[in-house]
């Protein structure tokens, strides 16, 4: 068979397990695949693959080519002291400052509850491939580069007078290595040069005639001191080995100056590329560390370096594609745009086969920019597909079990001084990395965040103990591999929130409402929420009218004119602090009535609590209130909406229960105005489909999609890039992610018993559509497909819970008991019409 002409074995999909009519759209005219025609210019071009730990961006260069590199254990530092015994003191004076309304004051003061600056991620280092002057003089027009996201690989095509010359770039998750296949279309065609580098302290030098080794060290300090080296503690260790193979039949490997290969006339060359650190959890010091890199890369060479390039390529797409195959999204205008269904036809092959996937028709003269560009006229619903999923491929690439939490880059970086360190930012990103991750099916990617939580309790039981006299954990707003829990240094405004750690926990309770996993719940959720729940009971305290209330407080990133006409940002109560604590409240005492706790002490005070927390106010403009008092806001377009957060991600302001708030929500959004980086942009989409909106829902998407050029980027006014990385600008992550949830919630919404299907989709724009493989509250695995603009048919399935349901749609409401183990089919009048079982499909 041709190259991309084959056809995939996989296993079964929850995609798979309801199939409507077939006149379903289809977008197999546009295929998930980003698509360049020339080689990157800037790093914004290059496209990423990653499997979690490992990740590589490659450029696609024809002449040189360079593959950047990541392992996500690469950070300057050791694990610090983050409490402050002198922190009580000050508290003390803010909050009488706070008390008296001195606003400003107590902004001055707070300096002396921050603290030292988190520690930065680094970067492994770069493969170079250099070719010879021949390819200086290819053929532009049969110049092609892709990341296909059904495949997660990335492929550079180009002719060099008649030879057409391939690449190919994977990072296998199972087999932990960054693959890379270099072949041309005529015999001994092949040549090239190779080496490592890395702007880290490092040495490469060649071994076994056909391997480079690269051994370096992360700084032991943030920024080492220009002092004696030895004065600078021990950072993290790094070894990486790149390991060559060539065919068989040709070619010779030739070693130059101990450091570099070349590669001469051979068919094929395969590269692999294994790393590994010195880091051993956030409570070690790498002095101290028993893991050894050096021996380590080796060990995890051994077990690979006798597969084949198709064995590997197997257990990747195996791999991965168990994951991204779990939903599909097809949109259209028009129903004369689509096409029947045939994407989930599959052949059963021979063994020799399994791991290579259909082709897929493509233009290669239109790149992925180009399509950007010209959304804003042509609004072609199939770019909205690419990026949703783009959202979930990112996030099987960065977060994967017994890998570090997705970053601000997610795994990605190229700089010894990333934009604000690359670290886990907690008052915003972080959360947003993974708000698909339950809802897009991928809540095994969401593990590294649980183990971060568990990190993060240890060392935030030291700060709420001594930094605040309490009992229980606190984070602040910014984190690093250490698992940092003291407030950064830096301005007040950003550094003194204290609200971290508890908004993480609000992911603990929707983990357990998504997949019902009462283990998870009793093992894993309830202690930390206990803990949290904890500091947050002696962390209030009583205020104003007989309320429980924080003080000093702070509504992330946002200033107010106090009063007295001077600008400040500590108060007390802001409105993002009591949504948060009241979903974590909430968490408790639901997850402890599930568990059967109902004599505890704890959540006896929580209970109480609960009814004393200052509450949502409304401003005289009708708008929510951002802080307890109707402050002055010099920033109304402000790009965080801290104050919404009981309306997104939160869950304690709902049509249903709160419309007065949901109003209010609504004339605080048209306040806050349309314009601001991806990440915010995102976040009012979400917004907006709380409220049922489509229509504003939809612009924040129409928003998003809008091309940067990195030589003129304008801080703070988001768009996307040409590889679809989303802009603050600079790049962060969090509004990919933050996009590929906030579809989910135009199409699908749910509690523990309700599923809200269509709550905001923008009829004029998708007319017709299928989502298949959503997961909703309650375990509850949901596909929709809908047709000029009306609900067509509902698919739903749980695995193993009785889930009795409301339906709702348009106003229709519905209740449905779904059973474990069979397939419901419900048609746009929610009437089911049809049942069946697993086993009756096909699934075991």
């Amino acid at each position: 068979m041709e190259d991309g002409e084959w056809v995939r074995v996989r296993r079964p999909t929850d995609r798979d397990l309801w199939n409507p009519s077939s006149t379903e759209p289809e977008s197999s005219s546009k295929p998930l695949k980003i698509t360049f025609t020339g080689p990157a210019k800037h790093w914004t071009d290059a496209l990423p693959i990653g499997n979690g730990r490992l990740g590589a961006m490659v450029w696609g260069g024809v002449a040189s080519e360079t593959l950047q590199l990541n392992e996500d254990t690469l950070w300057t530092g050791t694990p610090g002291n983050y409490t402050d015994p002198n922190a009580p003191e000050a508290l003390l004076e803010v909050r009488k400052l706070v008390d008296n309304g001195k606003y400003s004051e107590a902004t001055a003061m707070a300096v002396k509850l921050t603290g030292n600056p988190a520690q930065v991620y680094q970067l492994l280092g770069d493969i170079n491939l250099e070719f010879d002057a021949s390819h200086l003089r290819y053929s532009e027009e049969t110049y092609h580069r892709e990341l296909d996201l059904n495949t997660a690989t990335v492929r550079v095509k180009y002719s060099v007078g008649d030879v057409e010359f391939t690449r190919e770039h994977f990072v296998s998750n199972p087999d932990q290595v960054i693959v890379t296949k270099i072949s041309g279309s005529k015999p001994g065609s092949v040549s090239f040069l190779v080496s490592l580098d890395s702007k880290l302290h490092h040495r490469s030098y060649t071994y076994c005639q056909n391997q480079i080794i690269m051994e370096g060290s992360c700084p032991g300090k943030r920024i080492p001191p220009a002092v004696d080296a030895n004065d600078d503690p021990k950072g993290i260790q790094f070894s990486a080995i790149l390991d060559v193979q060539i065919s068989d039949v040709r070619g010779v490997i030739r070693i130059l100056d101990d450091k570099k290969l070349s590669i001469e006339g051979s068919d094929w060359a395969v590269l692999l590329l294994v790393a590994s650190s010195s880091f051993d959890g956030p409570f070690t010091k790498p002095s101290d560390s028993k893991r050894n890199p050096t021996s380590d890369s080796p060990s995890a060479l051994k077990p690979i370096i006798n597969l084949s390039y198709a064995d590997l390529y197997a257990n990747h797409l195996d791999d991965y594609q168990n994951l991204f195959h779990r939903v599909s999204l097809q949109l259209a205008k028009s129903l004369e745009s689509t096409i029947s269904d045939g994407s989930l036809e599959w052949k059963k092959l021979a063994p020799s086969v399994a791991g290579l996937l259909v082709k897929g028709s493509q233009d290669n003269t239109i790149s992925t920019a180009e399509r950007v560009k010209s959304f804003q006229s042509d609004e072609d619903p199939s770019l909205v597909e690419l990026l949703f999923q783009y959202g979930r491929y990112l996030l099987i690439s960065c977060s994967r079990p017994r890998t570090q939490v997705a970053n601000l880059q997610g795994i990605w970086n190229r700089d010894i001084q990333p934009k604000w360190d690359g670290a886990p930012h907690l008052n915003i990103n972080l959360e947003m990395n993974y708000w698909p991750s339950l809802p897009c099916n991928l809540s095994e990617c969401q593990e590294p965040l649980f183990d971060f939580i568990s990190s993060l309790s240890v060392n935030g039981r030291k700060t709420a103990d001594v930094n605040y006299e309490a009992s229980g954990w606190v984070v602040h707003h910014k984190s690093d591999i250490w698992a940092k829990t003291s407030a950064d240094q830096g301005d007040v405004v950003w550094a003194l929130w204290l609200m971290g750690g508890a908004w993480l926990c609000t992911h603990l309770w929707d983990h357990y409402t998504f997949t019902m996993d009462k283990d998870f719940l009793e093992a894993k959720a309830y202690p930390l929420l206990n803990g949290c729940a904890s500091f947050l009971l002696e962390w209030l305290i009583e205020g104003h009218g007989g309320y429980m209330e924080t003080n000093p407080s702070t509504s992330p990133e946002h200033n107010f004119v106090a009063p007295d006409g001077k600008l400040a940002c500590v108060s007390y109560s802001s409105t993002m602090d009591m949504a948060i604590i009241r979903e974590v409240f909430a968490a408790v005492v639901s997850a402890a009535e599930v568990l059967g706790i109902v004599e505890e002490y704890l959540v006896e005070r929580v209970q109480k609590a609960l009814t004393r927390l200052y509450p949502i106010k409304i401003a005289g403009d009708g708008s929510i209130m951002e802080w307890a008092q109707d402050f002055k806001d010099p920033d109304v377009h402000h790009r965080h909406l801290s104050h919404l957060f009981g309306l997104f991600p939160g869950h304690t302001v709902t049509l249903e229960k709160a419309p007065d708030l949901c109003k209010a929500a609504e004339i605080s959004l048209h306040k806050r105005g349309e314009e601001g980086p991806g990440w915010s942009t995102t976040w009012k989409a979400a917004l907006w489909s709380r409220l049922h909106n489509s229509a504003h829902a939809y612009r924040m998407v129409k928003k998003l999609i809008n091309l940067v050029d990195p030589d003129h980027e304008t801080p703070f006014e988001g768009g996307l890039y040409s590889n679809l990385f989303a802009a603050h600008p600079p790049f962060q992550i969090d509004a990919n992610f933050g996009f590929t949830a906030a579809v989910s919630e135009m199409l699908l919404q749910s509690t523990i018993k309700d599923l809200y299907f269509l709550p905001a989709l923008p009829q004029d724009k998708w007319a017709n559509g299928c989502v298949k493989g959503l997961k909703a509250r309650g375990g509850v695995t949901v596909s929709i497909s809908w047709k000029e603009g009306d609900l067509h048919e509902v698919g739903l399935w749980s695995k193993d819970q009785d889930s009795p349901k409301r339906l709702h749609y348009r106003g229709t409401i519905v209740t449905a008991n779904i059973l474990p183990g069979v397939i419901y089919t419900f048609n746009g009048e929610l009437k089911c019409v049809k049942t069946y079982s697993l086993q009756e499909a096909g699934f075991p």
